[in-house]
C-alpha cells in the first residue's frame, strides 16, 4: 500500500508563529492567559497548557497578567478592554488576518460597507467584524444571502475569511455584483489555505482512499473533507489515530493524506504509522 502525503498538510505559518509565541511568552512570563484556544485543534491545546498558560472565558481585573491574542485575532473590544485593566497584551494574530483587519478598517473610513464571507460564529470573523465601528454583514452561503439589505446598499466592499473555499467566494460575489453599484473585492483567502484546496482537488481523484486529519472545530479541515469527499467518497475525517477504522483500507493500494492548518505533524506521523502498520497486519 502507498500513501500519498499532501505537500501543504499541516501547519500553516499563522499557526506555528502564534504557538512559537506562545510557548516564548510561557517561558518569559507567568500568569499568562489567553480567551479562548490559540487555534482550533485538541492537541495543540493539551500542549499549550502544558506550559502554564490559561484558558480564561472573560477578562478580570488582576495585576501581572498577559494576555495572549490567539492566531485567529479578537474585536477591538478586547484590546481596549485588556488595556483599560492593565493586561500586557502579546498580539499572536496570523498577519494574513492582520491585513484583513486593515482593509476592512481602511475600507470602512473610505465610505464602504463591510461584507465578509465567512462562517458568522467564527472566531476570525468576530474579530474581523470587531474592528469596525459600523455592523459588518456577514454572508456564509449563497442561501443566506439578505438580498433585501444588499439591494439598499450602494458602496460596499468585500473581505473574505482566510479559510473560505474560493468556489464559494466566487458564487456569493457573482450575485453582490448583480445588485451593488460601487463594489470592491479584496480576496484575502490566505495562500496556504489556496494551496491546501488546490491539492484536494487532484488527491481525492488519484488515491483510492483519502484521510482528512484535523479537529472537527477547524473550519479549513471542514473545508478539506467537503471537497474530498464530493470527489472521492471513501474520504474519512479522522482527529486522531484512535477514530481509524481497519476497514476503511480493505482492497486499498493507494492512500492519500492531508491535514488541516492547525494539526500538528505528530498526530499526521503518528496516524501514518498506523495505517501502514494495519496494512501490514493484514
Amino acid at each position: 500500500m502507498r500513501i500519498n502525503i499532501a505537500k501543504s498538510a499541516g501547519f500553516c505559518f499563522g499557526v506555528k508563529r502564534a504557538l512559537d509565541i506562545a510557548i516564548k511568552t510561557a517561558q518569559e512570563s507567568k500568569n499568562v492567559v489567553m480567551l479562548g484556544d490559540i487555534v482550533h485543534n485538541e492537541q495543540v491545546v493539551s500542549k499549550i497548557s502544558g506550559y502554564g498558560i490559561r484558558k480564561i472565558k472573560s477578562l478580570k481585573r488582576l495585576k501581572g497578567k498577559t494576555l495572549i491574542i490567539r492566531a485567529h485575532g479578537e474585536p477591538l473590544s478586547i484590546f481596549n478592554s485588556a488595556k483599560n485593566q492593565k493586561y500586557k497584551i502579546i498580539d499572536a494574530t496570523c498577519p494574513m488576518v492582520k491585513e484583513i483587519h486593515k482593509i476592512a478598517s481602511d475600507m470602512e473610513k473610505r465610505g464602504y460597507r463591510i461584507i465578509v464571507i465567512g462562517d458568522k460564529k467564527h472566531d476570525e470573523v468576530r474579530g474581523i467584524s470587531g474592528q469596525l465601528k459600523n455592523k459588518a454583514l456577514v454572508i456564509e452561503n449563497l442561501m443566506n444571502i439578505p438580498l433585501a439589505k444588499v439591494k439598499t446598499t450602494k458602496k460596499a466592499c468585500v473581505v473574505v475569511q482566510s479559510t473560505q473555499r474560493l468556489e464559494n467566494v466566487l458564487d456569493i460575489v457573482n450575485i453582490l455584483k448583480k445588485h451593488i453599484p460601487n463594489l470592491k473585492i479584496f480576496n484575502t483567502i490566505c495562500k496556504p489555505t489556496q494551496i491546501k484546496q488546490t491539492e484536494i482537488k487532484h488527491l481525492p481523484k488519484q488515491n483510492d482512499c483519502m484521510i482528512i486529519i484535523g479537529s472537527k472545530k477547524s473550519a479549513n479541515t471542514k473545508r478539506l473533507y467537503q471537497i474530498s469527499k464530493s470527489l472521492n467518497k471513501e474520504s474519512f475525517w479522522v482527529n486522531s489515530r484512535k477514530e481509524i477504522k481497519p476497514v476503511w483500507f480493505k482492497n486499498v493500494r493507494n492512500v492519500g493524506i492531508t491535514a488541516g492548518a492547525s494539526t500538528p505533524k505528530e498526530t499526521i506521523d503518528e496516524i501514518v504509522g498506523y495505517i501502514l502498520s494495519l496494512k501490514g497486519n493484514s
